[in-house]
């Protein structure tokens, strides 16, 4: 961002917020993600095509879910995201909420539900994976995903600990895997990006009590144009009150 909002090469703000989401099909490419990397980024942000390009990198990485929100609250600045949604600010203040901080800024990486990392600090980023594994429940849980025709089924294994000490949200996102953009205005005019891993739409698929379950979604729910992967995600918490990532899978549409 320009240096009137930038801080340390990372650009703050305190708005409002939303929520990510999931898709399922066949079945994940890795059967045991250790992470999921959410980046909060913006097309108007002259500090973000750095972690663009981590998350591009970490999107080949079959044991990371790398995922690129990008949100709208700079888009007063001359250029309109043109794949901003205002559920990932939301979701992104979500998250500095339940830190307890007003840490939220661009680019911005969360990585599994809890630690917040500068997007293009890519030792931070692995060094945040490994100390996040290290939590209980942390990327615990088996998650399946299969397609049946024109729908995916959703699979959710049973956590150890007692129900009542569980609570969880199951959500899917389609996903466009790389996504180049054309910027004419604002800080990173006349530049062509790419955006990997973008999350195109957002499901809620139920909730889960720590007891295994499976859900059944219909294709058309959350398919739209440009969608060629999926991810399904079990998050502790709510939408409004995300927690640690409990599981995770991923995989390409075909």
């Amino acid at each position: 961002m320009t240096a009137m909002m930038a801080y340390n090469c990372i650009s703050r703000w305190s708005g409002a917020l939303g929520f990510c989401a999931i898709i399922a099909i066949i079945r994940p490419a890795h059967a045991d993600p250790r992470a999921v990397v959410e980046l909060f980024t913006s097309q108007g942000c002259s500090s973000c095509p750095p972690a663009d390009k981590i998350i591009g990198e970490l999107a080949k990485d079959p044991s990371v879910i790398a995922l690129s929100m990008p949100i709208d609250y700079w888009d007063y600045l001359g250029w309109k995201d043109t794949l901003a949604d205002a559920r990932f600010s939301a979701r992104q203040k979500a998250y500095s909420q339940v830190r307890g901080d007003r840490g939220v800024y661009t680019p911005q990486v969360v990585v599994n539900g809890s630690a917040h990392v500068i997007g293009s600090d890519r030792a931070g980023i692995e060094s945040a994976i490994g100390n996040t594994k290290k939590t209980d429940g942390v990327m615990s849980v088996p998650v399946t995903m299969t397609q049946a025709g024109k729908q995916i089924n959703v699979s959710v294994a049973a956590s150890g600990k007692a129900p009542a000490a569980v609570h969880g949200e199951v959500w899917i996102c389609s996903i466009a895997k790389a996504v180049p953009i054309s910027i004419g205005r604002g800080e990173n005019r006349g530049r062509e990006i790419t955006y990997y891993n973008v999350v195109r739409s957002l499901l809620k698929v139920g909730d889960w009590d720590g007891t295994s379950g499976s859900w059944t979604v219909p294709l058309e729910n959350i398919y739209r144009e440009g969608v060629d992967a999926a991810v399904v995600y079990v998050q502790d918490g709510s939408r409004d009150k995300p927690g640690p990532m409990l599981g995770a899978a991923f995989t390409s549409l075909h």
